[in-house]
């Protein structure tokens, strides 16, 4: 820094990026920056006999008239010499001879200049600019206004210049780069932008410059480009990556389906063949030894004399294979229902309509609910297994409707959807509690807990909606692909099924 007291008796300081003046009246300093507008290190600082400011720096010798200066910019660059400034510290490099003349020490000798025949002629002409060239992965790219780059463009040179005839080293440059530069960039006298790693996209390379006397060009020049993208950044291979993976979420969303569904069936085929198994063991042992017991009992009866004194022990006797038959024949129907569950179908809307006629009869009261029973879709056949459990499950909904909901009104609706079967039982009843919905039935009661049970058992899923003085809703959604039986067709390989197929076509034809 360097500190001058004018004739006026006001202090300046030469800075770094301006000359000073200290205002007394606000005990502060006013700053003049350079027209350039770029940082210079001001290393003197001298006043003439007409009160114009000198200050020495490495660009040249700069010119200040704190008379005519009303902006902050006032500083002007007035001549230009090589080494300028002589870097003698802290020895003035500046000074005043008697006739007016300043003297400058610079390192390659001695330089003057007389103030009084000193005439600034400034440039008004801003520069013309233009981009010469763009270089890029080896080749070099002239003469576009819309240039594509190829892919994988990662290192990116633009050359550019300006046209000014007057002093060219002193011309100075800005640039920006739309949607990467968020503010001009001073360039300096450098002809020359560099980037790196620039994404796929339209891009303009915009640059201006100013002359030797300060005066930009604020049109300057622009450049439009784009660089292409590669196979994996264009938008087809990314929505190609987001529908490959929607597509394995959606497969393994259907494998983890498919074993559920395996699992399902085959707790169910498990249960069928338990059925069968103590329908053959129920035949093959326990029926056997009753009727082994029988014949005894006739053999036993045949054998008795006709005597008073036996005939009331004959009479009993009789009465026990009279009970032994009636134990048989019992035994018999629970055989055949446990075989033809697993092997015979029935409509459920039937079973349930004769259900609600049977509860109807044994109402001891004349105000009994009607059961309106309503099919949605094509009915098909359900597995054995589990149409006994839906059976049960809406059974029992239709017990406690009867027996405890006091309704006028009992509605069933069996769809036969493509995505899911459903049972829907509901009534215009008093309702039940939510707590005790919540708690799967009342204390020693086992309805409503069981009706859980039998639905996690068929891998289906139990939905109970009440409010108290508005009626209960129970419904039952079990997957289409465990509730439906397969046909012989369909439990037939895939390639067994297309040469059946071809076969009927040939046919056909």
């Amino acid at each position: 820094m360097r500190l001058l007291f004018d004739h006026q008796g006001t202090l300046w300081a030469a800075t770094y990026g301006g000359v000073s003046r200290f205002d007394r009246a606000t005990g502060n300093f006013v700053t003049y920056t350079p027209e350039q507008q770029n940082t210079i290190q001001y290393q003197e600082i001298q006043e003439d006999s007409k009160g114009i400011l000198w200050l020495g720096a490495q660009s040249g010798l700069h010119r200040f008239d704190p008379q005519t200066a009303s902006q902050p910019s006032g500083l002007r660059l007035a001549e230009r010499r090589s080494s300028e400034s002589g870097n003698v510290w802290p020895e003035p490099s500046i000074a005043e001879s008697s006739d007016g003349r300043l003297w400058f020490a610079t390192t390659k000798g001695i330089a003057w200049l007389d103030p009084a025949k000193f005439q600034e002629n400034r440039n008004y002409l801003p520069p013309p600019v233009m981009i010469s060239s763009i270089f890029s992965n080896g080749k070099t790219y002239t003469g576009s206004k819309n240039l594509t780059l190829p892919a994988h463009t990662e290192e990116l040179e633009i050359d550019y210049t300006a046209l000014s005839l007057a002093i060219p080293e002193r011309v100075l440059f800005r640039y920006m780069l739309d949607g990467v530069d968020k503010e001009w960039r001073d360039a300096g006298n450098r002809r020359q932008a560099f980037y790196t790693n620039l994404a796929p996209r339209n891009y303009r390379f915009r640059v201006v410059a100013s002359n030797n006397s300060g005066v930009w060009n604020e049109e300057g020049a622009f450049l439009d480009f784009a660089i292409a993208p590669a196979y994996y950044q264009t938008w087809w291979f990314r929505l190609s990556c987001v529908v490959a993976f929607i597509g394995l979420l959606w497969a393994l969303y259907r494998l983890r389906v498919q074993q559920v569904t395996a699992q399902v069936r085959q707790r169910l085929q498990g249960r069928a063949d338990e059925r069968e198994r103590i329908a053959r063991e129920l035949h093959d042992s326990l029926l056997q030894s009753f009727q082994g017991l029988q014949l005894s009992l006739y053999s036993g009866v045949g054998l008795l004399p006709d005597r008073p004194d036996v005939a009331k022990a004959k009479e009993r006797l009789e009465g026990v294979i009279n009970r032994a038959d009636e134990a048989i024949k019992e035994g018999r129907d629970a055989i055949q229902g446990l075989r033809s569950s697993t092997t015979e179908t029935n409509s459920l809307a039937a079973s349930l309509s004769t259900l609600g006629e049977e509860l109807a009869c044994n109402q001891t009261n004349q105000n009994y609910p009607a059961v309106d029973v309503r099919v949605e879709g094509a009915p098909r056949d359900l597995h054995p297994i589990l149409r006994d459990d839906v059976f049960r499950i809406a059974g029992e909904a239709l017990r406690n409707a009867f027996l405890h909901a006091q309704a006028n009104r009992i509605e069933v609706d069996i769809r036969y959807g493509s995505e899911r079967f459903r049972v829907r039982i509901r009534d215009d009843g008093k309702g039940i509690d939510s707590q005790i919905v919540t708690d799967k039935g009342r204390p020693g009661h086992w309805g409503l807990r069981g009706m859980q049970e039998r639905a996690k058992l068929v891998g289906g899923n139990l939905g109970v909606w009440t409010k108290l003085d508005s009626g209960t809703e129970i419904e039952l959604t079990v997957p289409a692909s465990t509730a439906y039986a397969k046909s012989r067709a369909e439990r037939r390989p895939w390639f067994s099924r297309r040469t059946a197929a071809k076969a009927g076509d040939s046919s056909t034809s």
